[in-house]
Formats: C-alpha cells, structure tokens, sequence
C-alpha cells in the first residue's frame, strides 16, 4: 500500500482532534502532509477538501452553540477575503521556481507558505502573541484579513482566534462559531481551486480522500468530547512547534 494512505489519514485524525479543542491545526498540520506527495498547489486543494468535509462534520456535532450574529458580522466579509486569497494562490503556483531546495526547486508559493507557517507558528508559542486580541469593532477587518490568508494558504484559524478572542463567547460558543465562519471560507475557496484548473486533484484522490476525511471525522468526534478537559496551552505549544519546524522543512525546498 502506498505509504501515503497511511500517513495522511493518521495525520487527519491527529489533527482533527487537536483543531476542535483549539480552533486551528487541521489545515496546518496536514497541508505539509499532503505535501510529501504532491505539488504544493495541488497538496493546498486536497487539504482544503478534507477541511471542509470535516467543519461540515464538526458544524452538525456543535449546531446549537453557534453564535449566529458573529458569524454574519465576521464569516460574510471572509467570504471575500477567501476568494481574494484563493485567486492569489492560483497565481503563485504558477511561478517559476526562485532557487533550488536541498530536495526540489522552491517556487513563490512555497516562500509564501513557508512564511505564514513560520508567522502563525510563533503566534502559538509566544504567551505575548497568543494573547493578543482586538476589540468587537475589528470584526469586519478581521473577517477579511482572516477570510484572505485562509483562501491563500489555509491559514485562517490562529488570526480567527485573535479577532474573536473578545467577543464574549463562552468555549463552547467560540469554538463553534469559529467552525462556522471556516465552513463560509473553505465552501469559498474549493470552488475556487477547483475553477482554477486543480478539479482533476479531487478527482484522481477520491479514495485517499475519502479515507483521510473519516479519520479526520473520527478526530472531532474524539475531540468534542475532550474539550472539557483539555489544556488548551499544552496544545498551543505542540502546534506551535510543529508548525515553526515544517515551515524550515518547506523553505529549504525538503518539503
């Protein structure tokens, strides 16, 4: 069996579970995954699709806590950031490469990813950054900003986090209006790639994808229920770590 049915649903189900205690993780930590195996490009599409699937997924198990005005006020202006995003990661991974990796050329998309891995990572290990929040009326900005690097890369969560750190929700509330607004971003940015000539990803990956999403589905059924006991700066940290290590792996074109 092709190593990557095994690596990549294990990943999906580490990561799920890590994503709906903490709000970020899954796009993060399987996008480099998919990585080992395919075109940057093509990798970001496939993550994208087993990221929707599974906030589909989690929007069914977390319904009745969704806060529905923050959804409106900050998941529609992200629909448009993410399309924004979208187009830009279309553009870059058409780019010739700019210099030669350890293993393989490393083109501008691969710079960019590298670059926001890097950013978000430190986000999640530094107490000073991760506390940072801003105040409710940032919420239309932040939905852009968020909705723009989520179409770009995938990475919307952590900058979600610092938008919505004070609106008043409850743990319960936060976490699943943030599926909520992710589900807006990812059902923009599918589409979108699909459109930009990556539909036949799906179409050749359906069976790696259909496993990778059940075990992702496995991941937040296990997660929901650890949410009252979870540590939330013991995962920050993992995330963090893993995150800053992955980005040195894709800038030094080993990834």
């Amino acid at each position: 069996m092709d190593a990557s049915f095994l690596l990549i649903p294990a990943a999906a189900l580490a990561a799920s579970l890590i994503t709906l205690i903490s709000g970020f993780g899954l796009g993060t930590l399987l996008l480099p995954v998919f990585a080992l195996f395919f075109p940057l490009e093509v990798a970001i599409l496939l993550t994208a699709v087993v990221h929707l699937l599974n906030n589909l997924f989690k929007l069914g198990l977390l319904w009745k806590d969704i806060h529905w005005s923050t959804v409106a006020r900050f998941g529609l202006p992200g629909i448009l950031g993410a399309y924004a995003g979208a187009r830009l990661m279309l553009m870059l991974g058409t780019r010739e490469p700019l210099y030669q990796g350890l293993v393989h050329p490393v083109d501008p998309l691969d710079l960019v990813i590298a670059g926001l891995m890097l950013v978000f990572g430190l986000f999640e290990l530094s107490k000073t950054l991760n506390k940072l929040s801003l105040p409710s009326n940032w919420m239309i900005p932040g939905g852009l900003i968020s909705g723009f690097f989520g179409g770009l890369s995938g990475h919307q969560g952590a900058l979600r986090s610092v938008f919505l750190l004070r609106s008043g929700l409850s743990k319960e509330a936060f976490i699943a209006t943030g599926v909520a607004i992710a589900c807006l971003v990812d059902l923009t940015r599918v589409p979108t790639y699909a459109q930009g000539g990556l539909l036949t990803g799906i179409q050749e990956q359906w069976l790696l994808l259909s496993i990778t999403t059940l075990a992702a589905f496995m991941g937040a059924w296990w997660g929901r229920k650890l949410i009252p006991k979870v540590t939330l700066r013991g995962v920050q940290l993992t995330v963090g770590g893993l995150i800053v290590a992955i980005a040195a792996l894709v800038a030094t074109g080993i990834i």
